[in-house]
């Protein structure tokens, strides 16, 4: 296998981006996986080919640990196992990202289970890097992650898309249930009541209060919420209140 000059490869590639980068010295790396042998793997394949340019300073198979370590070692990127017994790699990414120095932290997996990506992305990591990826593209990613490049393979673009996906049906019901936990409990009931097809008469009855009540507490909905009876009912049916229940 022919061994790419991961240097001129990386400077060609941020000169695509307009950016000019010299490295005066070697990013700083720590490696973080519960398997001892990923850990040696990924510390020969950075030390091997890399050129010089990046440096191991540790290794770990604990989050913590390497929470810890990070706080005294202060390594520019952190490649983190995501999971891991006791603290995994997304909290322990949290924390690495709340450090006064923090590292970049890309986190390194071999699958990406459904929301994992996601969760990462808001535990602060900058992008993932495949266990299985070629050498040069594990280095890649590593420079190309100081630079304030996020490092997103194939595989956990979709899956962040997917999730996305995924959430936003949840988003909008959220919402829905926020805006009619917001009204009084009478006007709530209402509005419920005639978002399932009852008349103002029949919610009257149902709530044992006068129609002229019925109306006034969907017209005080209606207003606060600025929506008709037609949205209304369109905002209950997104709220899926019978999940609530």
């Amino acid at each position: 296998m022919a061994v790419v000059n991961t240097r001129s490869a990386n400077r060609q590639h941020l000169a695509t981006s307009g950016e000019s980068v010299t490295l005066s010295q070697p990013v700083t790396v720590a490696i973080v996986d519960d398997d001892p042998m990923v850990c040696q793997a990924m510390q020969l394949i950075l030390t091997d080919y890399s050129n010089g340019d990046i440096r191991v300073v540790f290794t770990s198979t604990s989050g913590s640990d390497a929470v810890e370590r990070a706080s005294k070692e202060l390594p520019d990127v952190i490649l983190m196992d995501i999971a891991m017994p006791g603290m995994d790699g997304i909290e322990a990414a949290r924390q690495l990202r709340a450090l006064p120095r923090a590292p970049h932290v890309l986190m390194l997996t071999s699958l990406n289970p459904s929301h994992t990506v996601e969760r990462s992305v808001e535990a602060g990591a900058e992008g993932f890097v495949s266990k299985t990826d070629a050498p040069q593209e594990i280095i890649r990613r590593v420079l190309d992650v100081c630079q304030g490049a996020p490092q997103f393979n194939v595989a956990s673009q979709r899956q962040l898309i997917a999730d996305l996906g995924t959430q936003r049906p949840i988003a909008r019901r959220d919402e829905a249930r926020r805006l009619l936990d917001s009204l009084p409990e009478r006007e709530r009931e209402t509005v419920i009541l005639a978002a399932e097809g009852y008349t103002n008469a029949q919610i009257a009855a149902r709530m044992f209060i006068s129609e002229r009540t019925a109306k006034a507490h969907l017209s005080s909905a209606a207003d606060k919420l600025c929506m008709g009876r037609v949205q209304l009912a369109r905002l209950v049916e997104r709220a899926d209140l019978d999940d609530s229940m």
